[in-house]
């Protein structure tokens, strides 16, 4: 049977005469149908759907047709499993997953699955992978938003293709994904926000609530304090997604030592406290490089040596500081201050 708030929007639409929204209902009966196996179901409803004449008007506001343009649809691949998360965000990540996948029991008792997911933490650890995973573990399309497409340059525009960008994704069971979600959802009290901004993060507001409990929000931020605060209350799962631990590289790096041809001659441990406090992407990014110089070595060079060779490399890298200035990390013995200097500076070494 069909869920109850698209059956409430299918009357509401036909009594109404909104054929835009009576088409997305039907369409997501019929994509709910078809993930339950109901083949015979849904081509009796789409068969119904395309018997009605359309105008050209009516086509032209179809969300199939508008709305796409504005996202990227990708078929999930990573798997919750691959991932190396905190204990908190795996099993807020599993209920929420649990949740979809029985959402019919969810529902016999008068409950929704929770659907809306907020994701903050430094760039490089995670966030927009564990969107995908989550929308391989419930077996849906992952909607990532393009904001190039979606924000406009004229009064009101952006809210209307909010519209059609929502439009779209109620007619199946999606992950939609707002990565930087700090660009459209603002603290509408900044003085420096123009009123176009506000209007729109109030818009998008509207929006979320409106969402069917199919369609599953992820919205990513690194910059959780600029969020509006009525947008935090919006998302019922708040999951952090820190910098990794010590412990937490060197899992992420003992993976690549698995499946390297040669011993690197070193333990995983070691290189991610040569490494220092990055990123799993930067520890992604290191191994590859590694491995990238031991191809085209073409077995002149141990991986051994090259490891080693990459390490000392990786410490004379320039990368921004805590206050955004480009600075040397480095191990180099500090430098002579320069003797027309007033003050003694001394280079501090840094790790990442």
């Amino acid at each position: 049977m069909a869920r109850s708030d698209l059956l409430v929007s299918l009357v509401k639409a036909g009594a109404s005469g909104d054929r835009s929204t009576l088409t997305s209902t039907v369409e997501a009966i019929v994509a709910e149908e078809r993930a339950k196996k109901h083949n015979t179901l849904a081509d009796r409803l789409h068969r119904a759907l395309q018997s009605v004449p359309v105008t050209a008007s009516s086509e032209l506001r179809r969300p199939n047709s508008l709305g796409r343009d504005f996202v990227i649809e990708t078929d999930p691949r990573v798997t919750l499993d691959e991932l190396i998360l905190t204990l908190p965000a795996s099993q807020l990540s599993q209920q929420l997953v649990e949740e979809q996948r029985r959402a019919d029991l969810l529902r016999t008792q008068g409950m929704q699955p929770r659907h809306r997911v907020l994701l903050s933490g430094p760039p490089g650890n995670g966030k927009t992978s564990l969107a995908e995973a989550i929308a391989e573990a419930v077996a849906v399309p992952l909607l990532t938003v393009r904001y190039d497409a979606l924000v406009g340059a004229y009064l009101g525009e952006t809210n209307a293709r909010l519209s059609r960008l929502f439009e779209y994704a109620r007619t199946m069971p999606c992950v939609l994904f707002f990565d930087e979600f700090d660009a459209v959802g603002k603290e509408r009290g900044d003085v420096h926000e123009t009123g176009e901004i506000k209007r729109v993060v109030s818009f998008l507001l509207m929006q979320l609530d409106q969402l069917p409990s199919y369609v599953i929000v992820v919205a990513a931020t690194n910059h959780a304090e600029l969020l509006d605060r009525a947008v935090w209350r919006r998302f019922q799962f708040r999951i952090d997604m820190p910098s990794p631990s010590a412990e937490a590289r060197g899992v992420l790096i003992d993976r690549f030592f698995q499946i390297w041809p040669e011993a690197p001659g070193m333990t995983a441990k070691s290189v991610a406290s040569q490494l220092g406090s990055i990123s799993f992407a930067e520890v992604f990014e290191f191994c590859q490089n590694v491995r990238r110089r031991h191809i085209l070595s073409q077995g002149d060079e141990a991986l051994k040596a090259i490891l080693s060779q990459e390490l000392k490399l990786w410490k004379t890298r320039i990368r921004p500081d805590v206050n955004g200035d480009l600075t040397e990390t480095t191990t180099a013995a500090p430098r002579r201050a320069n003797k027309n200097s007033k003050t003694n500076r001394n280079t501090t070494a840094h790790t990442a």
